[in-house]
């Protein structure tokens, strides 16, 4: 798992002034979903907040970083958090199920 280079997938997303990264994520895939949500005057996106922990790991999952480098830059920049390594990897694991990054 160390040498995978997790990549984010297609989503706009962006990071507030407090350095917390924000995507959109649509609500439906289907076309009914997203027809549906205008005609009710909804969005049809939410907006998934990731920590400040996530928000870096978000950060480098650029396609060049591996898990490996990810887990070193998380290990810097949080060194006093307990089994960071434990987090990341289940971190990771979540976002690739919900389809935001590609390993």
């Amino acid at each position: 798992m160390l040498q995978f280079r997790p990549q984010r997938l297609d989503f706009e997303w962006s990071t507030n002034s407090e350095g917390i990264v924000e995507i959109k994520v649509p609500k439906f895939q289907s076309n009914f979903g997203k027809s549906f949500c205008k005609f009710i005057r909804k969005d049809e996106n939410i907006i998934a907040k990731m920590d400040k922990i996530g928000s870096l790991v978000w950060n480098n999952c650029d396609g060049r970083n591996s898990v490996k480098d990810i887990l070193e830059i998380v290990k810097k920049e949080f060194s006093k958090e307990e089994n960071i390594d434990n987090r990341l990897f289940l971190f990771l694991q979540q976002m690739y199920s919900l389809h935001y990054i590609s390993l």
